[in-house]
């Protein structure tokens, strides 16, 4: 997969409410990461957790992708709370499950318009 072309699924991410991406790679085993800020103090930043949560890892019961969405940090108590130091990877478990596909499965199921953040909003009543 050398060389695999991030830009659609950076460019689709950057849409997200919150979600500033600052980072992405290829392993030597042909697996690709990327990740990003989730502005935790914006409005949608949990519904935003929730959802990528949702379809990068557990879409389906049946119909599980090859990915995974998890939050990491430094030691907090060596450089500062999670506004600074907390950041969010999705990475690949598959080295032919590429970027242009997680970029789809995203695309087909987060709210739409992505960037509208009316579409955001849950009705928590």
């Amino acid at each position: 997969m050398g060389g695999e072309n991030f830009s659609e699924l950076i460019n689709y991410l950057q849409e997200i409410p919150a979600v500033d991406v600052f980072g992405s790679g290829i392993f030597e085993n042909g697996l690709w990461w990327v990740k990003f800020n989730i502005d935790i103090r914006h409005p949608n930043a949990w519904q935003v957790v929730q959802e990528i949560g949702h379809v990068v890892n557990y879409v389906s019961v049946n119909e599980r992708l090859p990915t995974v969405f998890y939050p990491v940090s430094p030691a907090p108590y060596m450089n500062g709370g999670p506004d600074e130091f907390l950041s969010w990877i999705i990475e690949t478990e598959d080295p032919d499950f590429t970027p242009d596909d997680m970029k789809e499965w995203l695309s087909g199921r987060l709210p739409q318009p992505v960037i509208d953040l009316t579409a955001w909003d849950v009705d928590d009543d």
